[in-house]
C-alpha cells in the first residue's frame, strides 16, 4: 500500500468551517459570505471549509452551495485555500458539488458519508466513495473524509479509511475527525503516517501536529482564528503550550453552548452586524441574554476580543 505522505495534503493549519450568513428572508447572503471568507483568511485561517456543520450545510440546497462558492471566488477569495463540504446522502449530488469545486479551483472537498442509512457496512461506504471518485472523474480531486459520528451516526472505521487511501492514494488525502475522541485521530495517524488528519477542535491542535497530522478544522476558528493560528505558528517553541491553553479556554467557554448559534452571536456582536445571528430552522438563534453572558465570560476569563472589524 502506498502511504499518503507521498501525496501530501494540500491543506494544513487552521481551517474554519465558515458560517453562512442569511438575509431577513433566510436566504443565503452571498456578498456577506464572501466578505466573511476574506476576513477569516486575513485573520489567521490558513484555509476555509465552507459548507461544513457550522455552515448549516445540510440546511442549504445544492444550488445555494454552488452559488455561494462562486460568489466567494468571484469576489477574490483564493479558491486554492478552500475545501468546501460536498457530502450528501445522494452520491449524484455529492459528485455534482465535488466536480463543481474542482472546476472552481478548490484545493479539495470535505465529504460526509451518506448519513441517512444507519448501520451501513464498510463495504457499502467504500462503494459510495469509490462511486463518487469515478463519477467526478477529475484527476485534481482531493477528498477529506468527514468523520462525525455524534451527528451523522455513520462512523468511518480505520479499516475503511486505510482501504480508501490504499486504493485511491492521490485522491483520499485527509480526514476531519469530529468524533471528539482523540484516540481515533491518534490511532489513524499511527496506521497512516503523514495523513492529512485534522482534529475537529483546536483543543488537540498541538497533539495533532505532534502526531504528524495536518491541523484543526474548528467551528470556533470563525471567532478565534488569530488565537488558534498563534498556536500553529508557535508549534515546536516554548510558547506553544501556553498559547494552546489560551485557545482551548476560549473553545471550552463557547462549547458550553450550542456551537452554531453561539458562534453566530459572537460574530454578530464583535463585527457589529446583528443580522449574522440568523440561523435556518430547525436551529434557533442565541438569545440576547445568553449572548451577553457568553461575551462577558470570554472577556473576563479569556481576555477575548476581536480586533479587526469586517470591512
Amino acid at each position: 500500500m502506498q502511504h499518503p505522505h507521498q501525496h501530501p495534503s494540500p491543506l494544513k493549519g487552521v481551517v474554519a468551517p465558515v458560517i453562512t450568513p442569511f438575509d431577513e428572508a433566510l436566504d443565503p447572503d452571498p456578498v456577506r459570505f464572501a466578505e466573511i471568507c476574506a476576513w477569516l483568511l486575513r485573520s489567521g485561517c490558513t484555509g476555509l471549509a465552507p459548507f461544513g456543520t457550522t455552515s448549516e450545510a445540510n440546511s442549504l440546497s445544492t444550488q445555494e452551495r454552488i452559488d455561494l462558492l462562486e460568489a466567494a471566488v468571484k469576489a477574490g477569495v483564493d479558491a486554492s485555500r478552500l475545501v468546501p463540504g460536498t457530502g450528501c446522502c445522494s452520491v449524484t449530488e455529492t459528485a455534482l458539488l465535488s466536480r463543481h469545486a474542482m472546476e472552481t479551483g478548490c484545493a479539495g472537498v470535505m465529504t460526509l458519508p451518506p448519513f441517512y442509512y444507519k448501520g451501513a457496512s464498510d463495504e457499502g461506504l467504500y462503494r459510495y466513495f469509490a462511486s463518487l471518485i469515478e463519477r467526478v472523474g477529475d484527476a485534481r480531486l482531493k477528498i477529506y473524509l468527514y468523520h462525525i459520528p455524534p451527528i451523522a451516526q455513520v462512523p468511518l472505521s480505520h479499516e475503511l479509511v486505510t482501504r480508501l487511501v490504499g486504493d485511491f492514494p492521490e485522491v483520499v488525502v485527509g480526514l476531519k475527525d469530529s468524533s471528539g475522541d482523540w484516540h481515533y485521530t491518534e490511532g489513524l495517524l499511527g496506521k497512516l503516517p503523514g495523513f492529512g488528519a485534522f482534529f475537529g477542535s483546536e483543543e488537540r491542535l498541538l497533539a495533532t501536529l505532534n502526531a504528524g497530522g495536518a491541523g484543526c478544522i474548528s467551528a470556533t476558528a470563525n471567532v478565534n482564528a488569530a488565537g488558534i493560528r498563534a498556536v500553529w505558528d508557535a508549534w515546536g517553541t516554548p510558547r506553544a503550550d501556553s498559547l494552546q491553553a489560551s485557545a482551548s479556554a476560549v473553545r471550552r467557554a463557547i462549547a458550553h453552548h450550542p456551537l452554531i448559534p453561539a458562534v453566530k452571536y459572537l460574530l454578530a456582536h464583535y463585527l457589529r452586524d446583528p443580522g449574522l445571528v440568523r440561523v435556518r430552522p430547525p436551529l434557533t438563534a442565541f438569545s440576547e441574554e445568553k449572548g451577553r453572558a457568553l461575551v462577558e465570560t470570554l472577556e473576563r476569563d479569556c481576555a477575548f476580543g476581536l480586533e479587526e472589524a469586517l470591512s
